[in-house]
C-alpha cells in the first residue's frame, strides 16, 4: 500500500531525513518510533505531500505520488490525522464529519452515522463546537473525520499528545477494529513505547532523521528494547 524509498527531504536549507525507506502493506499497522527531533512527523509530511521530497520516491497503491499534491493524496485513498489534531474549533462535531464527507466525495449523511458507530464518545457531543472537546475528545473527533473518506492508508501523528491514558487506549482498539471491518493501512508515528507495541505489527526505529532498525511488535515490548531506547543500554540499531 505504501512504499517509500531513498527519501531525502528537509526546511529550506536544512535536511532532517536521508536516505529513509519503509513500507506498510494493504491492511497493515506500521510504527514509527522515535524522540522528539528524529523526523517523524516530517516523514508523515513528505507522505502526504505537504513536504516536497528532494530525492526518492513514494509510491502509494502502486501509484508513483512523489510529485502528487496532497488533495490529489487524499483523493487517493490517503488521509492525515495531523498533530495538534487541527479539528475546526467553532464548528460542531457533526459538522467536522460532514465536512469531511463532503469534501472527499466518500458518500453522505450514512458514512457518518456508520462511523459514528464505532465512536460512541461522540455521540452525545454532535452539536457541542469542536473548541470546547477534552484534548482526548478532540483527538477522538480527529480520528472519526478521518475515517470518514473511508482512506485506504491512515497516517497518525503523535496521538497520545496531551490524552489521557483510558482514550488512548480506547484508540487501539477501535482502530484494531475497524482494520477489520473497513480493511486500511496505518502509519502512527509516537513517541509512547506501549502504544506503538499494542497498536503496530511492525515498527521502524528514526534517529536523526534515519531509520535505525526495524523491530516486530513483541521485540519492541521487550525489556530490553525498552531500556535502549530509553537510552538505558546501547542504542537501538538494526
Amino acid at each position: 500500500m505504501l512504499e517509500v524509498s531513498g527519501l531525502f527531504t528537509g526546511y529550506g536549507r536544512v535536511p532532517v531525513l536521508a536516505d529513509v525507506a519503509i513500507h506498510a502493506g494493504d491492511g497493515e499497522f506500521v510504527g514509527i518510533l522515535g524522540h522528539n527531533g528524529m523526523g517523524k512527523s516530517t516523514l508523515l509530511k513528505a507522505v502526504m505531500g505537504q513536504l516536497p521530497a528532494r530525492s526518492g520516491q513514494i509510491a502509494f497503491d502502486g501509484h508513483d505520488v512523489t510529485n502528487w499534491l496532497p488533495h490529489q493524496r487524499a483523493r487517493g485513498g490517503m488521509s492525515l490525522v495531523p498533530q495538534g489534531r487541527a479539528i475546526f474549533s467553532s464548528l460542531t462535531v457533526r459538522q467536522n464529519l460532514e465536512y469531511a464527507v463532503a469534501a472527499s466525495r466518500s458518500g453522505g449523511s450514512e458514512i457518518v452515522e456508520e462511523t459514528l458507530t464505532m465512536f460512541p464518545r461522540l455521540k452525545p457531543l454532535l452539536g457541542r463546537p469542536g473548541g470546547a472537546l477534552s484534548g482526548g475528545e478532540q483527538q477522538l473527533l480527529s480520528l472519526a473525520r478521518a475515517l470518514c473518506t473511508r482512506p485506504k492508508l491512515v497516517l497518525l501523528d503523535e496521538p497520545t499528545e496531551g490524552v489521557q491514558p483510558s482514550i488512548c487506549d480506547e484508540i487501539v482498539q477501535t482502530l484494531h477494529e475497524l482494520r477489520n471491518r473497513w480493511r486500511f493501512a496505518l502509519v502512527v508515528v509516537e513517541q509512547d513505547l506501549d502504544f506503538v507495541a499494542a497498536l503496530s505489527d511492525r515498527v521502524y526505529v528514526i534517529r536523526k532523521g534515519q531509520i535505525a532498525g526495524e523491530h516486530s511488535r513483541h521485540e519492541v515490548a521487550d525489556t530490553s528494547f525498552i531500556n535502549r531506547f530509553l537510552g538505558l543500554e546501547e542504542p537501538v540499531n538494526a
